[in-house]
């Protein structure tokens, strides 16, 4: 089996090279060579995935049996029709790490495959969409589902979708998961959300890569929701990241109004919060029937905080900076509780 990594030097692309090596599979990777290593049994091809000479020696070093493309989340459908073109007398098989916010209806509404998808032309450019004053549907949400159409455009039955709604684990580069590990071990009170038996679906980086991988060696096609069928309580997550961390640190669980009325940012200050009815309620029963197989989150949680004791340290990315809620901040809110 040979597959060609778009990206492949960090977290979800790097858990899929290696996992293919691991496989005896041959595996070229495609990035720009900035950030994250290179696997060292890939055949590491560098280039800007934007400029058509690039794509095209790239294809020199051709054909493989499947794309898997982790790497465009920053594009616009443009570009991935850019690319998608370029490779597509090189391979018959492109697997597409998308996002559950393609869904007209995240995070508002119950989601299953299928569910309308927003409406974006695949070879719309990066102005293209617009974010809701509540914040949804996304630009995000419909640049992304532009990438779809293009890839859709150009390999049709041989275009598979993958949309994750939040993947955690060791290499996580946004700061989700770090940042309750982080503050559940400093101790003392911290703010988590209520109510504390709403369950969470993320999933993490190695199921996500097996399953990348399970498809990419298939004949299947169309989309796959990536979220835990299980799921987590925020009542467990938190118990468990305390009791991974050996933290003494003590939840005062909130209600969402206080938490909004204290001017806390849902998603980033507490990440992995939404109050919204869909965020955490999608199907992932055909992901799951294909042979997605979920770890349980606690042990996401424990081998991430390992990965981190262990010195791991995610590549740079300025989403890391917009996780978190700042010290002082959490003081105040905290103060001011007290008093109602």
């Amino acid at each position: 089996m040979r597959i060609l990594v778009l990206g492949g030097t960090w977290f979800l692309g790097r858990e899929i090279v290696r996992r293919a090596v691991q496989r005896g599979w041959r595996v070229t990777t495609f990035n720009r060579g900035r950030s994250g290593v290179d696997h060292k049994e890939a055949d590491a091809v560098h280039g800007d995935r934007t400029v058509q000479q690039d794509l095209l020696k790239l294809a020199d070093h051709g054909p493989w049996d499947a794309v898997i493309d982790t790497s465009s989340s920053e594009l616009s459908p443009r570009d991935v029709l850019v690319a998608a073109r370029a490779l597509r007398e090189a391979t018959g098989r492109w697997i597409h790490v998308s996002t559950v916010s393609v869904y007209a209806g995240w995070p508002h509404q119950h989601l299953t495959e299928e569910s309308p998808l927003l409406e974006a032309p695949f070879d719309a450019d990066e102005h293209f969409g617009y974010t809701g004053e509540d914040g949804s549907p996304t630009r995000y949400g419909f640049q992304k589902a532009g990438g779809e159409a293009a890839v859709r455009h150009v390999y049709g039955d041989g275009a598979v979708f993958l949309r994750p709604g939040v993947i955690l684990g060791p290499g996580e580069y946004v700061g989700r998961l770090p940042y309750w590990l982080d503050r559940v071990s400093r101790g003392g009170r911290f703010l988590a959300p209520m109510p504390t038996e709403r369950r969470m679906q993320p999933v993490d980086v190695r199921d996500v890569a097996r399953f990348a991988l399970d498809q990419a060696a298939a004949s299947t096609s169309g989309g796959y929701n990536l979220a835990h069928p299980v799921g987590i309580t925020w009542r467990d997550f938190v118990a468990s990241c305390l009791a991974v961390t050996g933290g003494s640190g003590t939840p005062m669980w909130v209600d969402p109004e206080d938490l909004s009325a204290a001017g806390v940012k849902q998603w980033t200050e507490l990440p992995l919060w939404r109050t919204h009815a869909g965020v955490w309620d999608v199907d992932a029963a055909r992901a799951v029937t294909a042979g997605l197989r979920c770890r349980p989150i606690s042990e996401t949680i424990e081998q991430t905080w390992h990965w981190l004791r262990e010195g791991g340290r995610p590549v740079d990315h300025p989403r890391w900076a917009e996780h978190g809620l700042e010290a002082a901040k959490e003081v105040r809110i905290l103060s001011t509780l007290d008093t109602q």
